[in-house]
């Protein structure tokens, strides 16, 4: 069913589908879905919850440099390539798109492990003021949003992300 959801969320964004699409896409009725999600909004629980999952399966896969600055710019890429690769799995985790949704104390639990994660990283690199974590997460995600948003088959901003990083640190570690 979630690889089901997150078709319609490719292809009918991410608020554009119903459960009526949902239960067609696999072959139910939908008063059939309310025996697996009681509403909507546990389907983009579920959803929100294997997003990071994936996040951190795809993070934790890296072997990162014994050099802080340069795990910072392996980190920085992967976190960028992972985002550009699915426009509705970023919208759903970064961006808030669906009115009124808020994920579940379970399912943010996995979002604040990779900011933890990111936390320690850039402490490693001489980053470790919470004005420092900011600037990355808003660097990042805005990185993130130009490329999605105005080049989406390109890598304009992409390739934007390692100098972006070195920007950073210098500023931060004067």
């Amino acid at each position: 069913m979630l690889e089901a959801a997150w078709g319609l969320a490719r292809t009918q964004g991410l608020t554009g589908w119903s459960l009526r699409d949902l239960a067609g896409q696999v072959g139910m009725r939908a008063p059939s879905l309310y025996v697996y999600f009681d509403s909507k909004d546990q389907i983009y629980d579920a959803m929100f919850a294997q997003g990071y999952t994936e996040l951190l399966a795809t993070t934790g896969s890296v072997e990162l440099s014994d050099d802080p600055v340069e795990a910072v710019h392996q980190m920085a890429r992967t976190f960028m390539n992972f985002c550009v690769a699915d426009p509705a799995r970023v919208q759903l985790l970064f961006w808030r798109v669906i009115p009124g949704f808020t994920p579940s104390p379970a399912s943010y639990a996995l979002a604040e492990k990779t900011l933890e994660q990111t936390v320690d990283l850039l402490a490693r690199a001489g980053l470790s003021t919470p004005e420092a974590l900011d600037l990355w997460t808003a660097m990042l995600t805005g990185l993130v949003t130009q490329q999605v948003s105005n080049d989406p088959d390109g890598d304009r901003w992409v390739r934007l992300v390692d100098h972006a990083v070195d920007m950073l640190l210098a500023t931060e570690r004067v």
